[in-house]
């Protein structure tokens, strides 16, 4: 497993400075698990900024003529209407419907820019190929040429400003290339809003030769370094589900409940029969949701879940979050939709939890946090 661009350069600092305490492999490269006390992380991403490293995202760049038509006819979402400087979040299927992988997709202008997890792009690539049949399109991997850098956190633009990226109010998924004045003296980079409106994260594409000293300006400028331990707990605590862990090949697009993924009024694709089948007919049996259970509670991945004892669903993602002195169990899975309503109470394992709401905004995990503890 590779490391990353930023992995190695905090690998071969000399000097003092911010190092990782632990390394792991996380979306196909080997990262920072975490620097510090991973909770600590995860409150400076939930309450101020954090910075973290996306070496593990992988970067195709798709040219050619054909490669608007081409590519809107491969994936879930609309990429023929796809403005310039604006990004689409897609499922790839296979023929009989099921998720072989999900990405971003970008319109650079001159070409699209698919982003996906390093553990992702083989497969990814190796379907682009098998369908370029008589299509003007070539798929690259740009990876060599570009880094990512992340940051999340309400104090993300500001800490941003304040390193000399000058970044102004941004809709989600939309790319900016700013003017820089920055302490890091990069050359050049581009910023990309985070997908979610209601919270503040960014992507700062750059020359592998900067993404150290651009770290460094963001971390001087007061953001925190934060690891992989930490972007897990707050991807479960928003939601999202993970190709690989939550969304798996035999999972059909409506089951993740990621309708941001699709859109039914742009024409044929590869598994379209089978997504429109679903929709024209009905609701898919089961959906992906969270679960919340008071403590540090007993739940694993694999876990069943059960509703009046019989087994009605399973876990894919478990996190332990603390803040404001609280501890609570988070997890995310899949449930049978007729006992998946949110407030309802199921058993998983020897643990009782409450079915929650998917996104799990701020004020409604706190609503439903205080009434998981207020029951024990």
């Amino acid at each position: 497993m590779a490391n990353t661009v930023l992995q190695d350069a905090l690998a071969a600092q000399n000097e003092a400075g911010i190092r990782p305490a632990e390394v792991r492999e996380y979306r196909g490269a080997d990262v920072a698990a975490r620097f510090g006390e991973s909770q600590n992380e995860y409150l400076a991403l939930l309450n101020g900024c954090g910075i973290y490293d996306l070496g593990f995202r992988a970067q195709l760049s798709i040219t050619g003529g054909d490669r608007v038509r081409w590519m809107n006819g491969m994936v879930t979402n609309n990429i023929r209407d796809l403005a310039v400087g604006h990004g689409a979040y897609a499922f790839l299927l296979n023929p009989q419907g099921r998720i072989l992988g999900d990405m971003h997709i970008y319109n650079r202008g001159e070409s699209l820019l698919v982003e996906t997890d390093r553990s992702q792009v083989e497969k990814v690539v190796a379907t682009f190929d098998h369908f370029i049949i008589m299509d003007d399109v070539e798929v690259s991997d740009a990876s060599e040429k570009q880094s990512v850098l992340g940051l999340a956190g309400p104090r993300s633009r500001e800490l941003l400003n304040l390193a000399g990226i000058a970044v102004l109010e941004m809709q989600p998924l939309q790319i900016l290339t700013p003017k820089c004045d920055c302490d890091c003296a990069c050359v050049q980079c581009t910023v990309v809003r985070g997908e979610d409106p209601a919270s503040e994260s960014y992507e700062i594409w750059l020359d592998p030769k900067d993404v150290y000293k651009t770290w460094q300006a963001l971390i001087t400028a007061g953001a925190t370094a934060v690891g992989s331990e930490a972007l897990e707990m707050q991807r479960i605590a928003a939601g999202v589900p993970l190709y690989g862990v939550d969304i798996r090949e035999r999972d059909l697009p409506q089951e993740t409940e990621q309708m941001r993924a699709l859109n039914f009024n742009k024409g044929c694709y590869v598994g379209q029969e089978i997504v429109e089948r679903i929709r024209s007919r009905g609701a898919v049996h089961r959906k992906f949701t969270g679960f919340l259970a008071a403590g540090v509670a007993d739940i694993s991945p694999g876990a069943a879940i059960l509703s009046a004892e019989k087994e009605v669903g399973e876990i894919t993602s478990v996190a332990v979050l603390r803040d404001s002195g609280n501890e609570r169990t988070i997890a995310l899975g899949y449930i049978r939709r007729e006992v998946g309503m949110p407030g309802r109470e199921v058993t998983i394992g020897s643990v009782k939890a409450t079915v929650i709401q998917l996104p799990l905004e701020s004020g409604a995990l706190r609503q439903a946090r205080d009434s998981v503890l207020h029951n024990v």
